[in-house]
């Protein structure tokens, strides 16, 4: 029995002294560097106070980035999307019924306002133009004679009465019939091109049947719609710029012509019309077009980097850098600024900074307080000043923002053009 008893406390014991054995074994380490003196002891406090995400040395000036506040030229524009379309457009139509006899013009040809497009069969009409002159003739006649006898007492003023009538019925019936005639003769209501006719020599057409689309493109007009907050911003005479997916490349300058007093209740938008002088007659309507609007033009407007605003409750805020007590020492500034125009990489500053103002764009959160002391990294001036790209891209817009005669835009004209400008045509 006292065997059987043994043994397990034996196991017992074995297995409490592996235990232990084993915690020392584990807990070894960590009592030598917790040791008194030990050297990782000593060096624990320089590892915090170096660490990536400690912060600076108590004394040590924060290190920032920053840029100055320089003067660009900044174009105040917007895009938006629109459809060609032609100055004129009509679809020509008769409006009385008959069979074609002659057919004056072939698909695409320019015609002149006035000239004859379609004649109908009028040898009925001319047959009453015939019979009412004749008419008119035998009036004229008898109101003659009537006022010779009158005035010798053989007949009474009421028979010259009667001729005189006589005579304005027969030169009403004149002008019927040959404004009847007149409108077997359909002619074209202005100048310009022709489209596809749907009809031949022979057809016979109903009042109203489509002939054939007459097109003013000498000048087109671009529609688009821009939101409605920029109805105080496009006036009439402003500038637009165009591209056309249709011709890859090529620009073209249009003049706002018209705003539509009525905004869309649906899209809460605002319609509005430029003009493009297209004699060169590349331009075709139904064109789908991309239209920057230009609303003017700042040649001094300040700006600053777009990573130095600091936005906080609905207010924009930068962190200004101001000379220090010391030589090479700054030390920070929180100053609310008001902020403009917005291009890729830039902000315009309307108010609260001036030219040559120094601004931080990055370490905004190593200063916690105005007055903190700052150490600026000396940047390339290339990282500060604006891409030659953008700044060769604002150039070519302010090219276009400014009217230049149509001479000169060898971009648009490929062959001389006339030196009147259709787009100054406002007739209806």
């Amino acid at each position: 029995m006292t065997k059987k008893l043994i043994y397990p406390l034996v196991a017992v014991v074995g297995i409490a002294a592996a235990g232990g054995a084993a915690w020392w074994y584990q807990n070894k380490s960590h009592m030598t560097a917790m040791a008194p003196g030990s050297s990782a002891t000593a060096g624990a406090p320089q590892s915090a106070a170096s660490g990536p995400t400690g912060a600076s040395a108590p004394g040590k000036p924060a290190a920032v980035d920053v840029a100055k506040v320089e003067i660009a030229k900044l174009i105040d524009d917007t895009q938006a999307v629109g459809s060609l379309r032609s100055r004129r457009s009509v679809v020509v139509r008769p409006e009385v019924s008959g069979r074609i006899t002659q057919l004056n013009f072939r698909d695409g040809d320019r015609v002149r306002k006035g000239q004859v497009l379609v004649q109908l069969d009028d040898q009925l009409p001319l047959a009453q133009v015939q019979q009412s002159r004749a008419e008119l003739s035998i009036a004229l006649a008898n109101h003659a004679r009537n006022k010779d006898l009158v005035a010798q007492n053989f007949i009474s003023q009421r028979s010259v009465d009667e001729s005189a009538a006589n005579l304005e019925v027969a030169q009403a019936k004149l002008a019927l019939s040959q404004a009847t005639a007149a409108r077997l003769k359909i002619v074209a209501p202005f100048d310009g091109m022709t489209g596809i006719r749907t009809v031949n020599v022979g057809d016979y057409l109903k009042d109203g049947a489509d002939i054939v689309n007459i097109e003013d493109i000498d000048a087109v007009f671009v529609d688009f719609r821009l939101p409605e907050r920029f109805q105080d911003k496009v006036r009439q005479g402003q500038t637009a710029s165009i591209e056309l997916d249709a011709l890859p490349g090529a620009k073209f300058l249009a003049t706002i012509q018209a705003v539509d007093p009525l905004i869309d209740a649906s899209g809460r938008s605002v319609g509005v019309r430029g003009c493009i002088d297209n004699r060169q007659l590349r331009l075709r309507p139904g064109m789908f077009a991309r239209v920057t609007a230009v609303f003017g033009q700042r040649d001094k407007a300040r700006v600053i980097p777009e990573e130095s605003i600091i936005p906080q409750g609905g207010k924009a805020y930068v962190i200004r850098l101001k000379p220090g007590p010391a030589a090479d020492a700054w030390v920070s500034q929180r100053v609310e600024v008001k902020v403009g125009i917005r291009r890729p990489g830039r902000v315009e500053i309307l108010d609260g900074l001036d030219e040559g103002d120094t601004v931080v764009t990055a370490g905004h959160q190593r200063i916690q307080r105005d007055g903190t002391e700052v150490k600026v990294l000396e940047l390339p001036r290339a990282a500060v000043a604006p891409a030659p790209q953008a700044a060769a891209s604002a150039a070519q817009v302010s090219a276009m923002a400014t009217p230049v005669p149509l001479a000169s835009k060898a971009v648009v004209a490929s062959k001389p053009l006339q030196a009147s400008n259709p787009c100054l045509d406002r007739r209806p």
